[in-house]
């Protein structure tokens, strides 16, 4: 039986699948790339390294950033802080229609979305994905993952802590 939790989580998945095949298309359009947008999902669109160099030069629209963030785990704080912007001026973002990212806030989102990504394939749920972002990894120098986000370089070993986990390679 599928649960309430699991039946939102469906909804926002969808939202974010039509978000992106929207994005992809209006950079094919800018640009001349070329990527099969017809069924591109989500979890494509980290395939495709050139698609996401183009996507970070392009910005990204606050209203694709919102549906993204509503599938990850962290809060409109979190954001806040990883982005390195002022919540009010997330907010502010927040009411313009027309707004897009600057390239490096786009990279720093379109980053922490592959982990969620990865991270929720990973585990069994969502809630061992968090909780173990939240835990201190004694493979990661008793840090967090979380706070280990902060920067690229973090994130790289966050994704190969994951790889290892995914793999069964427990140090």
């Amino acid at each position: 039986m599928i649960t309430e939790e699991q039946k939102k989580s469906n909804i926002e998945l969808t939202a974010v699948n039509k978000a992106i095949k929207v994005y992809v298309r209006k950079i094919e359009k800018s640009n001349d790339v070329q990527v099969r947008t017809d069924n591109i999902t989500y979890s494509d669109f980290f395939d495709n390294k050139m698609l996401i160099i183009k996507a970070i030069r392009k910005g990204m629209p606050y209203e694709l950033f919102s549906k993204i963030k509503d599938i990850t785990p962290f809060s409109e704080d979190d954001w806040a802080e990883y982005l390195n912007l002022s919540k009010k001026t997330l907010q502010r973002h927040r009411n313009d229609a027309d707004y897009l990212f600057k390239p490096i806030h786009t990279e720093k989102i379109i980053e922490l979305a592959e982990v969620t990504n990865f991270g929720k394939e990973v585990f069994d749920s969502s809630e061992q994905f968090y909780l173990w972002l939240n835990t201190p990894s004694f493979a990661l120098g008793n840090l967090k993952p979380a706070e280990l986000l902060k920067d690229s370089y973090g994130k790289e070993l966050v994704m190969a802590e994951l790889n290892r986990i995914d793999h069964g390679i427990f140090v």
